[in-house]
């Protein structure tokens, strides 16, 4: 009788071991992609193993394939993403007619986001005409000190700012800041500044700028556009994306219950 009769379920926790392992070898490629002989050499197996693993992966939508790479697909962004709460789906709803308008005026990739812990989330996301690959998805997180969504809401929230600094912060790319005292100066200028910036920080070949909708002297969420850094140039949009965040957060000002009277949030003022 066959090892496989015997004890059935073996060879089915192998393989799940395998997948496991082959999902974890994707690290900071996991939206940008990667080739198999690459998976298979980080994950320790074969290449065929590898392929035939992809393969059963892409059935179920936990990874898809971009050419000759494969990234992570949406049905494992699903499974993973936190239940959206009232108020983000509240901001959502009222700030993605600003977020459409953004789109019109410019036509380049536009999200929304705000921020939680040490993370962004992104509430809505329209893909521009020339797209570029990136890893953010609707619904899904990104680290906050890596993207111009997150260093924009993180230099006008002292309280996560602090709570971020006394962390690793982790490397997505060579861009991208991991040295705290250098993050901090920068958030500090961005603070000044009112807008945002990310240069291949959070995916190589991406660029992107970012302003905040403020409400009531609290970030309650970030606007950004995002393109190719051949060809995206950030300082031409800012003016507009200054324009639309502002007038988004006059429209959320005259909403209630958008903002929480007892957020810690520094006012813009001070």
């Amino acid at each position: 009788m066959s090892q496989q009769l015997l004890d059935p379920d073996r060879d089915t926790r192998a393989a799940v071991d395998k997948a496991i392992s082959l999902l974890s070898a994707f690290g900071e490629n996991a939206y940008s992609g990667i080739g198999v002989s690459e998976l298979a050499r980080r994950s320790e197996m074969s290449k065929s193993t590898a392929f035939r693993l992809l393969a059963m992966l892409i059935r179920n939508g936990v990874v898809e394939k971009s050419g000759t790479s494969y990234r992570l697909g949406s049905q494992l962004h699903t499974l993973t993403a936190q239940p959206d709460s009232p108020r983000h789906a509240a901001i959502r709803d009222a700030l993605t007619p600003f977020l459409a308008d953004l789109y019109e005026l410019t036509h380049e990739t536009v999200h929304l986001a705000v921020l939680q812990g040490p993370d962004v989330i992104y509430l809505n996301k329209l893909y521009g005409h020339r797209t570029v690959s990136a890893p953010s998805r609707i619904g899904g997180r990104a680290p906050a000190h890596c993207t111009g969504v997150g260093k924009v809401l993180l230099a006008y929230d002292p309280v996560a700012r602090e709570q971020l600094l006394s962390t690793e912060l982790r490397a997505m790319t060579a861009a991208t800041i991991t040295d705290g005292s250098r993050l901090s100066l920068e958030l500090d200028q961005v603070r000044k500044a009112g807008v945002a910036r990310d240069h291949e920080e959070v995916a190589t070949g991406l660029s992107c700028i970012a302003a905040p909708v403020i409400v009531r002297g609290a970030a309650v969420a970030a606007l950004s556009l995002s393109g190719s850094s051949d060809r995206f140039d950030p300082s031409s949009v800012e003016a507009l994306l200054r324009r639309v965040c502002h007038a988004a957060g006059q429209s959320l000002a005259a909403r209630r219950g958008m903002v929480n009277r007892s957020s810690h949030l520094t006012p813009v003022s001070a």
